[in-house]
């Protein structure tokens, strides 16, 4: 878990691949590579069963916290989602002029 005001070490694509290739001719560990760039083990051990998952050298993060799932994107809404929107909007509209009231 991270501390609070913690940094974090980000790498560039040309590090990247330096570290995976080290990594890889077999003459490096997580350990003295993470020693070596700055970094934290665990993190290099990460980006390199990436690289091995994907043949990627670029950062792999999926998009917003939940990593894009339950999102639908703008471009792919059909008129039935718009429709729930609205809906939805409705409802809340009238329940805030219930709250208002109330006041």
């Amino acid at each position: 878990m991270a501390s609070k005001g913690q940094k974090f070490r980000i790498y560039s694509n040309l590090e990247r691949e330096e570290i995976i290739t080290k990594y890889l001719n077999g003459n490096y560990s997580y350990r003295i590579l993470a020693n070596e760039y700055g970094g934290n083990p665990k993190s290099i051990q990460s980006m390199i069963l990436k690289f091995k998952q994907n043949g990627n050298y670029h950062k792999m993060k999926p998009p917003g916290r939940n990593g894009g799932k339950g999102i639908l994107k703008e471009d792919k809404l059909t008129k039935e989602d718009y429709k729930e929107r609205y809906e939805i909007l409705k409802k809340y509209q009238a329940f805030l002029k219930a709250q208002r009231e109330r006041k």
